[in-house]
C-alpha cells in the first residue's frame, strides 16, 4: 500500500476567513436560523385545530426562507470564483475545535436554493393536513432549516450536528402521518441512517485530531493536512457506509422503498427532491474533495456500484406493482448516474453528476406528489386495481405525463442533460481504458431503456388500463385542483428551463467543479506507479478495485 500525503494545490484564502462575516448580511445564518425559529413560533400560532391558519404562516416563513437563500445567491454568490463565498465564522466551542463557520461553493449553493424551493412546495403540498398540524409544520419548517445547514456549514463536526438533527424531523414525520407500517418504516429509516452516521463522527474527530495540536474540524483545515492515503482509505469507505445509505448505494439502500411507500406526499417530496441529494453532496465535498488519494482508489468501485444501482433499481421498478414503491426504486436507479458522474475524472462527468443531482430533486419532487395526489382520489396504491380513471382525470393525466416524460429523460427535460453529461464526460474519461469505458456506458444504458418501459406502463395501466368499475363509479375522482396545477407547474418551468439552457444552473458550478476535478486528477497523477499499466488492458476483474486501475497516462 502506497503511504504519502497528497497535498494538492489549495487556496486558504479562499476558504480561511477571520472570526467575523466576510459578507455584511449574514445571508446563510439568517437562511439556517430563520426557518427553526419560525418553527419554535408555530406553536404560539392561534388556530382552531384544523390547521387553517398555521399552514399560512408555514407557508409565509418557508417562502422568506427561499428568499434570503436567492437573495444570498445573488448578492453574494460569484459563480466564476471556486472557492467558498458568503463565509461566516464565529468561534463556538474553542476547547472542542467547534466552530460556527457555513460558507456556499458551487458544490453548496445550488442545493441549497433546491431545498428551500422544494420545501416551499412541500408545506404547499401539506395543505390538506388537520391532524396535528401544528407538529407537521414545526417538523417541516425545522427539517428546512437542518437541511440548509448541512449544505451550508464549513465544519464537519457541526455537519455531523445537522446531519443527526436533520433525522428529528423525518423520522417523527414517517412515524406520525405515516401509513399503515410507519412504525416499521420510521424505525429502520432511523436505524440504517443514524447508525451508518457514527461513521461521520468517527472520521470528523480522525481528521480533527489528524497531525496533533488543537483539533479543528474546519473544511479550510482539513483540506491543507497532509492526510497519508492509508489514512485516506479509511475514513473513506467508513464515510462511503454513511453516505451510501443516505444517497443510497445498492445494497444499502432498502429503508428508501419502505419510507417512500409510508409516507405521505410532503413527505415525499423532502425524501426524494432532498434527502437522497445530501449523500452525493457529502460524496463530493469529503470523499472527493478532502481525500483524493483514497478516492483515485475507490474511483472504479463508484463507478461500477453506479451501474448496479442503475440496473438492479430499474428491473425492480419495472417488477413493482405498487405505486410508491416503483417511483422509490426509479430514484435509486437515477441516483446510480451521480455515483458514475462522481467516480469519473473528467469535469463533464461530474457536473453531469451534480446536474443530475438538481435534476432528479425536481422530477422526483413532482412525480412523488402526483402519487399523493393520486392516491387521495383513488385510496388504492396497487396498480391491479386502478384502471379507467383517464377520462375523469384528464389535466392529472396531463400532468403525469409530462412529469414521467421528464424523469425518462426526454429531450428538452433537465433528466436528459444530466444524464448525456454523465454518458458523454464517462465516455471521454481517459482515466480509465476504452473497454471499461465501454461496458459501463453499455450497462447504464440498459437502465435508460428500462426506464420508460416501466413509467410508460404504469402510465397506461393508472388512466387507460383495465377499468375498475368500483373505481370510477364509486369513487369521487375529481380532476387536478388549481394548487395540484400550480404545484407541478412550479417544478415544471425549471426542469424544462434546465433542458433547454442547461447553463442556467451549470455555470452556477462549473469553476467549483473543475477544481474538484483538478484536485482528483493531480491525486490519481501521484498514484500513478510501475504497475498501473496492466489496466491498459481491463478487464472486468478484482483489480477494478486496485488503487492502479487507472490509466498509467497517455
Amino acid at each position: 500500500m502506497l503511504d504519502f500525503a497528497v497535498s494538492p494545490p489549495f487556496d486558504p484564502t479562499s476558504a480561511l476567513v477571520p472570526d467575523a462575516l466576510e459578507a455584511g448580511v449574514p445571508w446563510l445564518s439568517l437562511s439556517i436560523l430563520f426557518p427553526i425559529v419560525g418553527a419554535l413560533i408555530v406553536p404560539f400560532v392561534p388556530d382552531k385545530g384544523d390547521g387553517k391558519q398555521v399552514r399560512w404562516f408555514a407557508l409565509g416563513i418557508a417562502l422568506i426562507t427561499f428568499l434570503i437563500t436567492a437573495a444570498a445567491y445573488l448578492n453574494g454568490y460569484d459563480p466564476s470564483v471556486s472557492g467558498l463565498q458568503l463565509s461566516e465564522r464565529v468561534s463556538w466551542l474553542p476547547q472542542l475545535g467547534l466552530t460556527w463557520a457555513v460558507g456556499a461553493d458551487g458544490l453548496s449553493m445550488p442545493l441549497i436554493l433546491l431545498t428551500s424551493f422544494i420545501t416551499s412546495l412541500a408545506v404547499l403540498a401539506a395543505w390538506p393536513v388537520t391532524f396535528k398540524p401544528k407538529l407537521f409544520f414545526f417538523l417541516i419548517l425545522a427539517m428546512d432549516g437542518g437541511q440548509i445547514a448541512v449544505f451550508a456549514v464549513q465544519d464537519m463536526l457541526l455537519f455531523f450536528l445537522a446531519w443527526e438533527l436533520e433525522l428529528i424531523p423525518v423520522y417523527l414525520l414517517l412515524a406520525i402521518w405515516g401509513g399503515k407500517k410507519r412504525q416499521y418504516a420510521a424505525t429502520k429509516f432511523i436505524l440504517y441512517t443514524a447508525g451508518s452516521s457514527l461513521f461521520i463522527l468517527l472520521a470528523a474527530l480522525a481528521m480533527g485530531f489528524f497531525g496533533g495540536g488543537t483539533p479543528s474540524y474546519e473544511y479550510s483545515v482539513l483540506a491543507q493536512k497532509g492526510f497519508g492515503t492509508g489514512f485516506q482509505l479509511l475514513c473513506y469507505a467508513g464515510l462511503l457506509i454513511a453516505f451510501g445509505v443516505k444517497l443510497p448505494i445498492v445494497p444499502l439502500h432498502t429503508w428508501l422503498p419502505d419510507a417512500h411507500g409510508e409516507a405521505t406526499a410532503p413527505v415525499h417530496m423532502l425524501l426524494a427532491g432532498i434527502l437522497l441529494k445530501m449523500g452525493g453532496y457529502a460524496l463530493m465535498r469529503f470523499n472527493a474533495e478532502m481525500l483524493p488519494a483514497a478516492h483515485a482508489q475507490f474511483a472504479p468501485l463508484l463507478v461500477v456500484l453506479g451501474v448496479v444501482n442503475i440496473i438492479y433499481a430499474a428491473l425492480t421498478s419495472f417488477a413493482q406493482r405498487n405505486l410508491k414503491r416503483k417511483i422509490a426504486y426509479s430514484s435509486i436507479s437515477h441516483m446510480g448516474f451521480v455515483l458514475i458522474g462522481i467516480g469519473s475524472f473528467s469535469a463533464l462527468g461530474t457536473s453531469g453528476a451534480m446536474l443530475q443531482m438538481i435534476s432528479h430533486g425536481l422530477i422526483g419532487a413532482s412525480l412523488f406528489f402526483l402519487v399523493g395526489a393520486t392516491y387521495d382520489r383513488t385510496h388504492t396504491l396497487q396498480l391491479d386495481e386502478m384502471g379507467g380513471v383517464g377520462q375523469k382525470m384528464r389535466i392529472m393525466f396531463a400532468l403525469w405525463t409530462v412529469c414521467s416524460l421528464a424523469s425518462l429523460a426526454l429531450p428538452g427535460m433537465s433528466g436528459f442533460v444530466s444524464e448525456l453529461m454523465v454518458f458523454a464526460g464517462f465516455a471521454t474519461d481517459e482515466a480509465y481504458s476504452l473497454t471499461f469505458r465501454i461496458v459501463i456506458d453499455g450497462l447504464a444504458a440498459v437502465g435508460v431503456i428500462l426506464t420508460p418501459i416501466y413509467l410508460l406502463s404504469m402510465l397506461r395501466e393508472i388512466f387507460f388500463g383495465k377499468e375498475n368499475s368500483q373505481l370510477v363509479t364509486n369513487t369521487n375522482l375529481v380532476d387536478a385542483e388549481p394548487r395540484e396545477i400550480y404545484i407541478i407547474g412550479c417544478l415544471l418551468v425549471p426542469i424544462i428551463g434546465i433542458g433547454l439552457y442547461p447553463r442556467l444552473m451549470t455555470d452556477s458550478y462549473r469553476s467549483s467543479i473543475e477544481a474538484l476535478v483538478d484536485r482528483d486528477v493531480v491525486a490519481m497523477e501521484r498514484l500513478k506507479q510501475p504497475t498501473a499499466p496492466m489496466i491498459r488492458s481491463l478487464s472486468l476483474a478484482p483489480a477494478l478495485l486496485q488503487a492502479p486501475a487507472l490509466a498509467a497516462g497517455n
